[in-house]
């Protein structure tokens, strides 16, 4: 039974999401705007707080895995961060380096990386860097720096609309108008000047800033679901060289090369 209705945005909802706690539920908008609602125990809903730090439709939100932080991405090309501050929620981080629409965006299962999809065919990683951090990143006061480690640029010929991490493989995984879902892992060689593998031939990063290494392990080229179980098509699925045990499980079905 629908136990809630929750009015106030001016335009579509595009985008609602828990946060850990339970208690607090962010919701996003074509009107530019984030809602921050807050329920009780007796399951009433009251709005604590309206960000517009966004100048274009908001297109999604997600929470950080262990704190109430929290994340959205805009047609105005930024992903922002927000946190409590003295009773009230604001912008505490703008990320910027997409040259087009930010679709989605995902938290590690630490919390400490943010990966963020574009209209640009472009996947971005995150790393947040803490006041005092060994890399010497620079911090504002006691707040952390959010920055740009990885730009995977190459593999998505068209719209990337979704991102996911595996918060118990770390294995990142896409969503893209090209019909292609593709799963990307880190690099476990030292930092270096990162090369990416994709199927049969090799994409390099364009940004000079990247210190972390990911290479796409799969990628589903296309599925066919039929009215009959039995007319089902298995998925045809590229590898890289290097097929690793994680694809498989985050695949669980028979792949076809």
């Amino acid at each position: 039974q629908c136990v809630a209705t929750l009015e106030g945005h001016e335009n579509e909802v595009k985008s609602v999401a828990w946060a850990p706690s339970g208690s607090l539920l962010a919701t996003c908008s074509r009107d530019k705007s984030v809602w921050v609602w807050e329920v009780d125990e007796e399951e009433e809903y009251e709005c604590v707080s309206v960000l517009n730090s966004h100048t274009q439709d908001v297109k999604h939100v997600v929470w950080h895995p262990t704190q109430e932080l929290l994340a959205s991405a805009s047609y105005d090309d930024t992903v922002k961060l927000y946190h409590e501050e003295e009773d009230d929620w604001v912008c505490c981080a703008t990320l910027e380096g997409h040259e087009s629409t930010v679709w989605s965006v995902a938290f590690d299962g630490s919390g400490e990386r943010l990966a963020s999809c574009s209209d640009d065919k472009t996947v971005r990683i995150w790393q947040c860097y803490k006041p005092g951090n060994e890399e010497g990143v620079a911090c504002s006061g006691t707040d952390p720096t959010w920055k740009c480690v990885c730009n995977l640029s190459g593999f998505h010929s068209r719209t990337i609309y979704d991102v996911s991490w595996c918060h118990l493989t770390g294995a990142l995984a896409t969503a893209c108008g090209d019909d292609a879902i593709r799963v990307f892992e880190e690099s476990t060689a030292p930092p270096q000047p990162p090369t990416f593998s994709l199927t049969a031939h090799h994409c390099y990063s364009s940004t000079s800033s990247c210190v972390i290494t990911l290479h796409c392990s799969a990628s589903v080229l296309s599925t066919s679901v039929e009215a009959e179980p039995s007319l089902r098509k298995r998925p045809r699925v590229s590898f890289s060289r290097h097929m690793s045990l994680m694809a498989r499980a985050v695949f669980p079905v028979s792949f076809l090369e």
